[in-house]
């Protein structure tokens, strides 16, 4: 839902079409317009760029979306408008693909112009400064904007004091609770609620946070209907499956009575730690689910998921000249069954292929991020892989093939603890190519070059799901929403459910 293409990057839409369609069942593709403009004293601010050549771009666009719809691909055309900085950014969007840009200075405004068209304007990194980009919520207008997003490359915008800070883009400062999606809740908005990348160099990115929708079928038009009725929900990293309904009415819908049963069931990629009921913004119930599981016998034939990462390697102090790695592999279940892959992707290159009820072939490239150049400084790692689930015996093995070299991973071991795994005649080699037979006490100088992968313990069924109901006596209006943990971190937020007492 929020991918950025700039003006400089126009010709890269292609390029970000095809890794969309390895990800993603749909696409809403937001242009980017604005770029820094240089003062007459040397200062850069961000500004629009010139019309003429947004509108070429619009139209490049407006083409290529067409294109796409007919192919039968479910894309959407549409742009970031941020105005005067004073409502906060928000991307719009289209259902169809006659629609213009327009970028006046307020909100309102805003809204007025798309009078009487199938438009919505979502808002986004909400909890930003109010009057500095952040969400003015006395101007909004929940018609126009269904649903808002809560999580995104720039962290968390649900309050000022939650985790997964809003720390990422410094220069947009620390978050606030005055612009956070507490207070729409709290001026009794009916409001979806979604995540979304903010990505401007890869779409799709796993690490950035995805929208889920819950639709009839996947056409525009059934996508549509549930963003305007906002049955929608975001997660933060991987795609953990929330089915929450009020007397049988899903996420975003409105119930009149004044008895009422919350269902919900989650189906995790991981072990799920714990659900958080939220009545508007206050913890109504946890239902913990750490502590119900990991004691039950574990069956003969177990089915389970589990995250593998690609990435790591040379130091980029140390081996100036290496900034990527080909990885070739092959999953083999043998006689177990291979029952679902998730992509879990964070830059071009990655490639899966020959998927069938057991097995599974990958290329994977990974790049190394820019170190700080300073000793003990920070320096990210981005990872590559994927969450597979498959079914096998309990006392069986699977088998990872990595760049010809077999590695045969036990279930019973992996159901207790994770594993990594290094490259070692890899780095052994590239060590005395580069440096000579080498010598010390420890192994730093290869483990701390060498690529890796880790093969995170194994979360069997038990573990990542989850059933729960309960009644509730309506005594006011009111909504109720869902929080959920991953022992991994990884979290989903629902969309409220607003109840009206009969």
């Amino acid at each position: 839902m929020h991918s950025n293409l700039h003006h400089e990057q126009i010709n890269d839409l292609p390029h970000w079409y095809d890794q969309i369609k390895k990800t993603m069942d749909f696409w809403p593709f937001a242009y980017y317009p604005f770029y820094m403009k240089m003062t007459s004293s040397g200062l850069a601010v961000e500004d629009i760029h010139e019309d003429k050549d947004i509108q070429k771009d619009w139209e490049y666009i407006r083409t290529f979306t067409k294109e796409k719809n007919a192919e039968g691909f479910p894309m959407f055309m549409g742009y970031e408008w941020q105005g005067s900085g004073k409502d906060g950014d928000h991307n719009v969007f289209f259902l169809d693909n006659e629609q213009e840009m327009h970028h006046p200075l307020r909100y309102e405004e805003l809204v007025k112009s798309y009078e009487g068209v199938s438009a919505i304007g979502i808002p986004h990194h909400i909890a930003y400064q109010l009057g500095s980009r952040g969400k003015n919520w006395e101007t909004h207008n929940e018609t126009f904007s269904p649903f808002v997003e809560i999580y995104s490359s720039h962290g968390c915008s649900e309050s000022d004091d939650g985790p997964l800070d809003m720390n990422r883009h410094i220069h947009m400062g620390p978050r606030t609770g005055e612009t956070s999606l507490e207070r729409g809740i709290e001026k009794g908005y009916h409001l979806g609620i979604m995540a979304a990348g903010d990505n401007h160099g890869v779409p799709g990115v796993f690490e950035h946070g995805s929208m889920c929708v819950l639709a009839k079928d996947n056409s525009k038009e059934a996508i549509w209907d549930a963003f305007i009725n906002r049955r929608v929900y975001g997660v933060s990293q991987s795609r953990i499956g929330v089915d929450f309904t009020i007397n049988d009415i899903p996420m975003g819908g409105e119930v009149i009575t004044d008895q009422a049963v919350l269902k919900m069931h989650i189906e995790g990629s991981d072990a799920i730690d714990r659900v958080e009921i939220l009545k508007g913004n206050i913890l109504d119930e946890m239902v913990v689910h750490s502590g119900t599981w990991e004691l039950k016998e574990i069956p003969q034939t177990v089915r389970f998921k589990f995250h593998i990462e690609f990435g790591w390697g040379p130091d980029t102090r140390v081996y100036k000249d290496i900034f990527q790695k080909l990885w070739h592999g092959k999953l083999d279940c043998g006689n177990g069954k291979l029952l679902s892959i998730e992509k879990c992707w964070n830059n071009f290159g990655q490639e899966l292929y020959n998927v069938d009820e057991h097995s599974c072939e990958f290329d994977l490239t990974t790049y190394k991020s820019t170190a700080s150049g300073k000793w003990m400084g920070p320096s990210n790692v981005t990872t590559e892989g994927f969450i597979f689930e498959v079914e096998a015996e309990k006392d069986g093995y699977i088998t990872l093939m990595i760049d010809g070299k077999e590695y045969k991973l036990s279930v019973e071991e992996l159901l207790k603890h994770s594993k990594v795994f290094a490259l070692w005649d890899d780095i052994q080699q590239l060590t005395k190519d580069t440096w000579g037979d080498i010598e010390h006490y420890r192994d730093d100088p290869w483990w701390h070059n060498a690529y890796k992968f880790k093969v995170h313990r194994f979360a069997w069924e038990e573990a990542y799901t989850l059933d729960y109901q309960k009644e509730i006596q309506v005594e006011e209006d009111c909504c109720y929403r869902l929080r959920v943990w991953q022992k991994n971190g990884d979290c989903a937020w629902s969309s409220p459910i607003y109840i009206r007492k009969k």
